[in-house]
């Protein structure tokens, strides 16, 4: 079994645009966003596609199968998660011991940008950046998932 350990955070200020390696534009679909697992279809730069199982967070951890398919089936499978899909360019930025994926999304969550780390166990140290702003890792308003069901940038109040 896959896991995931992830935190994630809102950007504080665009100090991380200077450190980018690469940048790619992601179609994300949810077929299944309110049950566990969690079922994603994702496109990248329209030339790959995965098919995701996400099951419930455990903390930062959570079970995570991914499996690359046809860029045609993705995209089919994309119109099919309609309207629960999302579209950002995912930045990857190095800092420290590791590699940042930033999120700036378009569409309807224009203006949210986020950041994420992976990390290979709960208790690795990470370093962060000073761009980095509050941490939403156990904010479900954040999640790929309930974004692709709700509009807009989540209320900061």
């Amino acid at each position: 079994m896959g896991i995931e350990i992830e935190r994630k955070f809102l950007v504080s200020s665009d100090g991380w645009r200077s450190g980018v390696t690469s940048s790619a534009a992601f179609r994300q679909g949810y077929l299944s966003t309110n049950a566990n697992p969690t079922v994603r279809v994702r496109v990248v730069d329209d030339a790959q596609a995965f098919l995701t199982l996400k099951g419930k967070p455990v903390g930062l951890a959570r079970a995570e199968f991914e499996y690359e398919i046809p860029v045609e089936d993705g995209l089919q499978l994309i119109e099919l998660a309609r309207p629960n899909v999302i579209e950002k360019r995912r930045y990857l930025v190095p800092h420290g011991n590791h590699t940042w994926e930033v999120d700036v999304f378009e569409g309807p969550h224009d203006g949210l940008v986020t950041a994420e780390v992976e990390m290979g166990a709960l208790d690795e140290a990470v370093e962060i950046p000073d761009w980095v702003g509050k941490d939403v890792s156990n904010d479900d308003r954040y999640a790929n998932a309930s974004l692709s069901r709700n509009p807009g940038v989540p209320d900061e109040r």
